[in-house]
């Protein structure tokens, strides 16, 4: 039986695969969810209501929480014992226990301070660029490589941002922008070490690691499987002890989450996308539909790197979608700075359709 990642490898850049009415559709198909989009974030459109009022007033909200847990911790107190207690006082939700973050980002606060959390952001998004330079095909145009580092960095400009160090989202997606940009068939323990990480800030990191067992799996590679299963082992270990953590200091009549079933549509991941990227500088229904770009870049690209991110950044995105509520939105950084990327390869996709569609295929090596 043929491996269907082997299959996929083999076929190199897919969009140019297509039959003419394929192409054609999935442009219409792209043209469509472009229109739908710049409505949908627009004035009176689809998306969740009072979006401006949640990014200026909970965001600033979550920063001073978390820098007070912080600074409580670096001044000797318990982790949980601070955490429970602010949120408390601040009328946040400590039920479920996952309401409360994992503690790693405060004890590195207490160990560096937030400027050097900062800094370290800095320095994985340095190491981000340098593995997909060596990730891309050799094959690739140096335009477009060129310029798939230069969105890299700008999809990773958050950390220049002075409070980015407070942000467990943007720290855990340059961790896994790293596991994704530096894996290797025969070089994969770095990018354990940076999804390993990436869990220990955010469990929200979970699904990457779940879909890397799915391709081990699939590709046979039991060393790797092993790895992961173990990897996961400890994290599903580690959010035990963060629930028994929680638990010794919760108190009856503690204030409970309002449930993760916003069904707030992929509206809510492209608005993300428009106001915590460089597409910010851009009017809402013109960066709505840009956003949509990168994932048409990741398809075009083929291989097993593109594959994964398809279905890395699509099903992260169908979470958003039916599970983030407004106040979620910052959930979309697990997926940055890698995303943005794509942006750069989407111009020579889009091309590819547009040749196929008017009957100008190119051949394929």
């Amino acid at each position: 039986m043929t491996n269907p990642l082997r299959w996929w490898e083999d076929l190199g850049r897919p969009l140019a695969r297509l039959p003419r009415w394929a192409a054609a559709a999935l442009l219409a198909l792209l043209a469509t969810l472009m229109v739908w989009s710049a409505v949908a974030t627009g004035p009176g459109g689809t998306a969740p209501s009072a979006q401006t009022e949640v990014e200026a007033d909970r965001s600033g909200g979550d920063l001073a929480l978390y820098a007070r847990i912080s600074q409580r911790v670096a001044n000797g107190e318990d982790y949980y014992v601070a955490a429970l207690d602010e949120q408390r006082s601040g009328d946040y939700p400590t039920r479920p226990f996952v309401t409360v973050r994992l503690p790693t980002l405060s004890w590195l606060h207490a160990s560096i301070g937030v400027d050097g959390v900062r800094m370290l952001g800095m320095v994985l998004l340095l190491g981000c660029m340098f593995g997909l330079h060596q990730r891309l095909p050799l094959t690739m145009p140096t335009a477009e490589r060129v310029g798939a580092l230069f969105m890299l960095a700008l999809g990773g400009a958050a950390v220049a941002a002075p409070q980015s160090g407070l942000v467990h989202e943007v720290l855990a997606g340059l961790l896994l922008t790293l596991a994704f940009t530096l894996y290797t068939p025969s070089r994969w323990w770095p990018s354990l070490l940076a999804a390993g990480l990436a869990l220990a800030v955010r469990e929200l990191a979970a699904p990457f690691v779940l879909l890397w067992l799915a391709f081990a799996i699939g590709d046979k590679r039991w060393r790797e499987i092993a790895a992961l299963c173990l990897l996961l082992t400890l994290f599903a270990a580690g959010m035990y002890f963060h629930y028994l953590g929680v638990e010794a200091q919760s108190l009856p009549g503690d204030p409970a989450s309002q449930g993760w079933d916003g069904l707030a549509g992929l509206a809510l991941p492209l608005l993300a996308l428009s106001r915590l990227t460089a597409l910010l500088v851009l009017p809402t229904v013109l960066a709505a539909p840009l956003a949509i770009l990168p994932f048409v870049g990741w398809l075009g690209l083929g291989g097993r790197m593109g594959l994964f991110g398809v279905l890395w950044f699509a099903g992260f995105f169908t979470a958003m979608a039916l599970f983030a509520r407004p106040e979620n939105f910052y959930w979309v950084q697990l997926t940055l700075p890698a995303y943005m990327a794509g942006m750069a390869l989407a111009p020579r996709a889009i091309v590819e359709l547009g040749k196929i569609s008017f009957g100008q295929r190119e051949r394929q090596p």
